[in-house]
């Protein structure tokens, strides 16, 4: 579940209960409880001048070790469970920012949602596009010039348009306090026939726009649900228990940096019931957009977010292998898990179900002030 580093600054959050959220850290594999008036929340450690300096100091409640917690949360046991590592921010999702994922938008609009057509609109596409998009830089003169031809093929579209024009897609991806953790299950809506995961780097970005760490996301897509059409993103992306964040954000410091995202490597792997599997690797330095000008298109003069927020970095991720039918590619089946392992970043793991039989999100903005009120942390 950890990061290799064994000096990692981990920040995260555990359920403790008949108490409520904690701010949590890991020293030595226990669980330390740091919340406090000077930091009650997560956002309020993000918004410290040295996030990782505070975490690695501050002193708290030893909780249990890390195996019983994952163990209780998983299984449902009596005992502190994990939580999405962010509380108050806003949930932000970068998309188009891999070449590779950016053709499959493109498929996914052609096909207008159905999974049949996919394979012969794929070979289509990638015959008058190849892979000749990854070495374009979007906004550059470049770009301008690859548009005016696609458009001349007649295959321009308006994923081409975020891929590889001047404004980066940027949109909500669920609503504060909303993720769920390591080991809880993602879900699906139940209309969706044709969906996958979506395994991300995740930037936890403070009020004024300074990146303070990183984690592991899943940014569950229903691509029958956006293929048919782009104004149905949000009926695609944010449905009960549709983001997963986690295990832990690791802070910035002076052995993990953004440098270090820059360079990550990550690899996703899917185990179906039904004997399925399905292993993938992305590499940042594939991304066409800097994790920082991702950031300073997020937030600015332009828009504010006073609690800081979580931003998915987007994915290369694009499983084409056939599962249900020749040609139709992989869509997930109830009960796969899904497992997305970083070196720097540790290991974020998920059950698959539907939206509808996943528990409902009932804990809020309003429940947490009440009960952080309530303990006297406010």
């Amino acid at each position: 579940m950890l990061p290799l580093d064994e000096t990692a600054v981990l920040l995260g959050r555990a359920l403790r209960p008949s108490i409520g959220p904690a701010v949590i850290t890991v020293h030595d594999g226990a669980v330390i409880d740091i919340t406090s008036k000077q930091a009650p929340t997560v956002r309020d450690v993000l918004e410290m001048n040295d996030p990782a300096a505070y975490v690695g100091s501050v002193g708290g409640e030893a909780l249990c070790d890390l195996s019983a917690m994952a163990e209780a949360t998983v299984s449902g046991r009596d005992g502190p469970t994990l939580l999405a590592p962010c509380d108050l921010q806003a949930l932000k999702a970068s998309g188009v920012t891999f070449a590779r994922s950016l053709i499959e938008r493109v498929i996914e609009e052609r096909a207008g949602g159905d999974p049949a057509q996919a394979e012969s609109i794929r070979a289509k596409v990638k015959a008058l596009v190849g892979e000749s998009l990854s070495s374009i830089e979007p906004g550059s003169p470049q770009s301008a010039q690859a548009k005016a031809a696609l458009i001349e093929l007649g295959i321009w579209s308006q994923y081409l348009e975020v891929g590889i024009g001047p404004d980066a897609e940027v949109f909500t991806k669920s609503q504060p306090m909303s993720s769920v953790g390591w080991g809880a299950k993602v879900g699906l809506h139940p209309i969706s026939n044709w969906n996958n995961p979506e395994p991300e780097i995740v930037l936890a970005v403070s009020s004024g726009g300074r990146i303070c760490g990183a984690t592991l996301g899943n940014d569950v897509n229903l691509r029958d649900v956006e293929g048919r059409s782009a104004l149905l993103l949000g009926k695609a992306k944010d449905n009960n228990a549709s983001c997963a964040i986690g295990p832990f954000i690791r802070l910035f410091d002076g052995r993990f940096t953004l440098d270090s995202v820059r360079a990550a490597e990550f690899e996703i792997t899917v185990e179906g019931k039904d004997g399925f599997q399905l292993s993938d690797r992305t590499a940042m330095r594939e991304l066409s957009r800097d994790p920082e000008l991702l950031v300073a298109q997020t937030i600015g003069r332009h828009h504010q977010y006073p609690d800081g927020f979580m931003l998915f970095l987007g994915t290369s991720f694009t499983p084409v292998k056939d599962r249900r039918a020749a040609g139709e590619g992989f869509t997930h089946e109830i009960g796969d898990v899904v497992t997305i392992t970083s070196a720097e970043l540790g290991t974020l793991t998920n059950g698959v179900d539907l939206s509808t039989n996943c528990p409902p999100w009932t804990f809020g903005m309003a429940d947490l002030m009440r009960n952080l009120a309530a303990r006297n942390l406010l």
